[in-house]
């Protein structure tokens, strides 16, 4: 089905009042999820609410966090999140860095105590709009692949997100996960009864596992071999470890223990282009660059990182953001159970 931004957004946001949120910690979590699903992320979208409605009920997150700067220099920061929702803390983050980035030129600025907190390239995104190259990672909330080599679950989907602004509508944004396919993606095949493809999940037998819901029972396989699970550890180290934040056997499984805190680590890169060359002149260059990649296959053809997060976004916007029928009656339940009306049928 289809429903109105405005709409969503409003449903999330009466859910999580509903169970004690803040209105404004609301209003943040409710805009970074809606936007998640615009941009065709629906795995870190409004599907996620009721597993964040689980974990409050559980008294997993604090509700009313003192989210703070803990270390500050002209060009970094470290963000206490106080164990509050991950969208709230990476979202002073992400503002702390492009304030930080604006004075300076540049800033990293890392998370603690943080949690899950979406999709990683809404983060890039807000700085991107305001004319910054921005990098975010983040060490994923469960663990479901071992280094290349090894047999324990020590590392996560740690996505990585970069975004470069570009001429126009055009702009450079990738946002991945390092394993071949996210959790979430995974999540939503499996509520729509689909098959996952061979080479997303492997048994700990060797088998390629296809069914969306066993993917826990086997592995999920880096990116690229051994140099994704190489990048994926150097996400870890760099947004866990860096901040005081978890990593390999520290990490929780937010999903399978509600009522415990996670520790979340967080990363986020800001840069003034204008340190390099003028602004108008590399938004063309990028621009330009763009247009070559795309001509150099069939119109349509040519994968550019961001592309169909823009198409995605803007198709939603006109006709409503698509729910599958599942995120709609999960929603619709929690809605009725907690008092909230709904718009949903």
């Amino acid at each position: 089905m289809r429903i109105p931004l405005p709409n969503l957004r409003d449903l999330v946001v009466d859910i999580l009042v509903a169970v004690d949120v803040l209105p404004e910690h609301a209003e943040t979590t409710a805009t970074r999820l809606t936007e998640a699903d615009l941009r065709g992320r629906s795995g870190h979208g409004v599907i996620r609410v009721p597993y964040y409605v689980t974990r409050i009920e559980a008294g997993g997150l604090n509700l009313r966090p003192d989210v703070r700067i803990t270390r500050s220099t002209p060009v970094s920061g470290l963000v206490d999140g106080d164990n509050g929702l991950g969208q709230v803390v990476m979202t002073v983050a992400t503002e702390t860095a492009i304030a930080k980035a604006e004075d300076a030129g540049m800033a990293w600025v890392g998370t603690v105590r943080s949690n899950h907190a979406g999709a990683a390239g809404v983060y890039t995104e807000i700085a991107a709009s305001q004319g910054f190259i921005a990098m975010y990672m983040a060490v994923a909330s469960a663990n479901v692949m071992p280094p290349w080599g090894g047999e324990d679950r020590l590392l996560g989907t740690n996505p990585i997100s970069i975004a470069i602004p570009g001429e126009g509508a055009s702009e450079f944004h990738l946002d991945i996960a390092t394993t071949v396919a996210s959790h979430g993606t995974i999540k939503v095949l499996a509520q729509r009864g689909e098959d996952m493809p061979q080479g997303w999940v492997v048994g700990l037998d060797g088998v390629p596992i296809t069914d969306p819901k066993r993917a826990d029972e086997g592995l999920l396989v880096p990116i690229g071999g051994y140099k994704g699970a190489g990048l994926n550890m150097a996400i870890g180290l760099l947004a866990g470890t860096l901040n005081g934040a978890a990593f390999g056997s520290e990490v929780i499984d937010h999903r399978a223990i509600p009522d415990q805190a996670a520790n979340t680590g967080q990363a986020i890169f800001v840069m003034r282009p204008d340190l390099f060359r003028e602004v108008d002149d590399l938004r063309s260059a990028v621009g330009a660059a763009l247009t070559e990649m795309r001509g150099s296959g069939p119109s349509g053809a040519v994968h550019i990182p961001g592309d169909a997060a823009k198409r995605s976004r803007d198709e939603q916007m006109r006709e409503g953001v698509e729910l599958s029928d599942q995120v709609a009656d999960d929603l619709a339940s929690l809605a009725r159970r907690l008092g909230v009306d709904h718009p949903l049928s």
